[in-house]
């Protein structure tokens, strides 16, 4: 007899294996304040955990890094694609919410090994209360968050120092001290707090006074000096996208810089080349020339 199992069972049991794998990886808060949504991973790898994905729209995950980079290369097939197609405006975070809701709900229910991740999709807006957070788990479940999130790891502890100390009119240096506090509340020893600096944290933000590309990558000098709460970080300082379009060409150039080759096609149709010269060949007379004899009568 073929082994059985009931098909709540298997669901469960999916369901606690991609747990399980999901609490093993290392956690991150997404969260909105005044200037935007402020992205905060703890990493000390060089894979990148948040991404842009769009003009307004930027990506966090946890979990296996192969299965979460695959979706996020999906998604940003899918919203090219549509800004191409269509029109910039009509490329939201709802829609991708969407596509990876279905992606991963199939994944979960029609293959053995589901996908160990949870991902946010972020998109800002003009104001806070326009800001969209949703939270995609590994069934294919989509949770809409009102202005913060914490995934991975010990999500429930780090969710209620967000919860009692979230400001969306704060600035970005006290926004990134709470996401960092909140990151450092578990995983110490004996549940003891750690003091995370720049070279454990991945952070973004979605600039929403900025124009197209809000996406922005803070490393290096500045997020040291936001961490230890400097506000005079000049804004220029701050970071650019990961991949930026290349500085406008100059001017093409109406003459070509292909070297001149003369056309010979023209004179070798004008001049007929000679004829080869055969030895022993007798000369020719007129009547060689008319195909008759010497007086052109065959006389």
């Amino acid at each position: 007899m073929q082994f059985y199992a009931s098909p709540e069972q298997v669901q469960r049991d999916r369901s606690e294996y991609a747990r399980k794998g999901i609490a093993r990886g290392r956690s991150a808060v997404v969260l909105t304040y005044e200037g935007g949504i402020l992205l905060v991973a703890e990493n000390i790898t060089t894979l990148r955990k948040i991404s842009e994905i769009y003009d307004r729209i930027g990506f966090a995950a946890v979990g296996r890094y192969n299965e979460f980079e695959n979706l996020r290369r999906l998604g940003v097939r899918m919203a090219d694609l549509n800004g191409y197609s269509y029109d910039r405006r009509d490329v939201t975070g709802r829609a991708l919410a969407n596509a990876f809701t279905q992606t991963l709900g199939a994944i979960f229910t029609e293959t053995q090994k589901p996908y160990e991740v949870e991902i946010c999709i972020a998109q800002v807006g003009a104001s806070p209360e326009s800001d969209e957070l949703y939270r995609i788990t590994y069934d294919g479940s989509v949770m809409d968050e009102p202005g913060f999130m914490a995934m991975g790891g010990q999500t429930e502890a780090i969710s209620n120092v967000l919860r009692e100390r979230h400001d969306t009119s704060a600035d970005l240096v006290t926004a990134l001290a709470l996401a960092s506090e909140a990151l450092g509340s578990v995983g110490g020893e004996n549940g003891a707090k750690r003091k995370l600096d720049a070279k454990q944290l991945e952070v973004a933000v979605l600039d929403r006074r900025r124009k197209g590309r809000t996406f922005r990558r803070i490393t290096g000098p500045s997020l040291i000096q936001l961490l230890g709460g400097d506000k005079n970080v000049a804004e220029k300082d701050l970071g650019g996208v990961d991949a930026a379009p290349p500085n406008p060409a100059e001017d093409k150039p109406t003459v070509s810089a292909a070297p001149v080759v003369e056309d010979k096609t023209t004179d070798a149709k004008a001049k007929p080349k000679p004829k080869a010269k055969v030895e022993n060949e007798p000369p020719a007379t007129d009547g060689d020339a008319t195909g008759e004899g010497e007086n052109g009568d065959n006389s």
